[in-house]
């Protein structure tokens, strides 16, 4: 073998293996910045879901303060905010309406630049504490989970844009990794965190997500455990469900809560027609005042009660769950008019833990038919049970009521009712109402991209006419009507 022969052998079989190992995305430095960038904004979610968390503590317990010394102020501190409420989402801060995770979705499902920065821009995702917290403070009837999948949302896709990751598909697994993390840090429940991206956010599995998905949840829920320790958000409930006539609760619990949440998604979604097409005609003409007579709608429902219906429900919820309840027998139903009314005001706030109260005070009602059944077990089925018929999300529901209460025992049951609420939902609202309402946001974006072709085809036509010399001028003086002889 010559010389030049032996220079051109190929590199050992060690040396090809670490050149292979260097170009693996073990070792890629775009790799690195992306996985460094979701570390780090998974990170900045937990902090914001910590902060978000105490100051809406905060700003509800101011209101309850006031309301307690004298339940008349509420008759005109929160009329007044949702008004203002209104008034101010009703120019660029509109994304920061409602819930947020539907705002999230739409993002998601849609990957045009332009669409995603309106709905998770770092002024929507600021905006959107900012109000909520003013909801809160004004005593509406919402909670804080919804706003903190939005701004958890928003948070990573802003990070990933500002270095240099903002091609659709890549922008679209920041997203998606910073709901889950906005999730799981809110209720402090990790494996709903994924389970909800999973099932509500993206509708699919994609097996490269699975790293990051875990990561981001990971990483945000550390920070909470860190600052917060490991608590559960209503504390440890040591109850079960034995086999046998106590099973009668599932299906009872399972068909009740979940027709009632199918109503309730059907009532706060937007139509043209019948009763819900009155009430958006109303929001339509005058929504500084709707919102302020939802407002009063509000106050007036909560005379009927002893703790009244204002903030997320999470008090009534807990002391139901805990058989201590001095709350009265119809707290779920108006709770239930309660978020109505909120939801219809379109000022920010979500709906989870409402939904929860609602479930509790369904069950502490549906408990007194069920004789020999644990009250505390029907209450966590029912409220399980609504949460998954307002979303029609029954593994979401299923897992965030496990870790809401540190509870595995009724992890069978709990799945069974679920799964019950889920179809029972589906007779009033066809599809889950966090999608329906992401629809509508995305079928707003193309009514609004259609108008603008439209007129620049428009525009083009006109143009076209004006340049095309086969056209006559257009007289710039009128026709002499002087017929004289010259």
């Amino acid at each position: 073998m010559s010389e030049f022969d032996e220079d051109a052998q190929p590199p050992s079989s060690v040396t090809g293996r670490f050149h292979r190992l260097a170009r693996s995305e073990l070792f890629s430095p775009v790799q690195w910045r992306r996985r460094v960038l979701f570390w780090g904004g998974a990170v900045l979610v937990g902090l914001a879901a910590i902060g978000f968390a105490q100051a809406a503590d905060w700003a509800f317990n101011v209101f309850h303060g006031v309301v307690t010394h004298n339940r008349f102020w509420a008759f005109l501190i929160t009329p007044v905010t949702f008004a203002l409420l209104a008034w101010l989402t009703e120019g660029a801060l509109r994304p920061t309406r409602g819930s947020g995770i539907p705002q999230a979705i739409a993002a998601l499902k849609v990957e045009d630049e332009g669409f995603r920065q309106s709905l998770l821009s770092l002024r929507v995702a600021i905006g959107k504490m900012a109000l909520t917290l003013a909801a809160l403070l004004g005593g509406a009837s919402v909670g804080r989970e919804g706003p903190t999948v939005h701004v958890g949302a928003g948070l990573l896709y802003t990070l990933g844009r500002r270095f240099g990751f903002d091609e659709p598909a890549a922008a679209g697994r920041f997203i998606l990794a910073g709901s889950a993390a906005g999730l799981a840090a809110a209720f402090n429940t990790p494996l709903a965190g994924i389970v909800f991206a999973i099932e509500e956010m993206s509708g699919s599995f994609e097996h490269r997500m699975s790293g990051i998905l875990l990561t981001a949840v990971f990483i945000a829920g550390l920070v909470s455990l860190g600052i917060l320790g490991n608590y559960a958000y209503f504390g440890h409930f040591n109850i079960g469900l034995p086999l046998g006539n106590a099973w009668w609760a599932v299906l009872a619990t399972g068909l009740v809560c979940g027709l009632a949440g199918g109503l309730f998604a059907r009532l706060i979604l937007p139509s043209d027609t019948g009763f819900r097409g009155f009430i958006g005609r109303l929001r339509a003409r005058q929504p500084v005042l709707f919102a302020a007579a939802c407002g009063l709608a509000l106050v007036l429902l909560s005379q009927l009660t002893n703790t009244g219906l204002y903030g997320t429900g999470y008090a009534q919820a807990k002391d139901i769950l805990q058989g201590h309840s001095n709350t009265v027998t119809s707290f779920g139903v108006l709770k239930f008019l309660g978020n109505v009314a909120s939801y219809w005001a379109g000022i920010p706030g979500g709906i989870f833990s409402p939904a929860l109260a609602v479930g509790a005070g369904l069950g502490n009602n549906l408990s007194t038919i069920l004789p020999g059944v644990d009250p505390s077990a029907v209450a966590l089925l029912a409220m399980a049970a609504y949460l998954a018929g307002v979303t029609q999300a029954p593994l979401t529901a299923t897992v965030i009521s496990m870790e809401l209460t540190d509870n595995q025992q009724m992890v069978l049951p709990i799945m069974a009712t679920c799964l019950i609420a889920r179809a029972a939902s589906s007779l009033f609202s066809r599809k889950p109402v966090y999608r329906e309402l992401a629809d509508k946001l995305i079928h707003g974006y193309e009514l609004e991209l259609a108008r603008r072709a439209a007129e620049e085809a428009h525009q083009d036509d006109e143009q076209a006419l004006m340049e095309d010399p086969a056209t006559p001028p257009l007289p710039t003086d009128p026709p002499s009507t002087d017929h004289r002889p010259s």
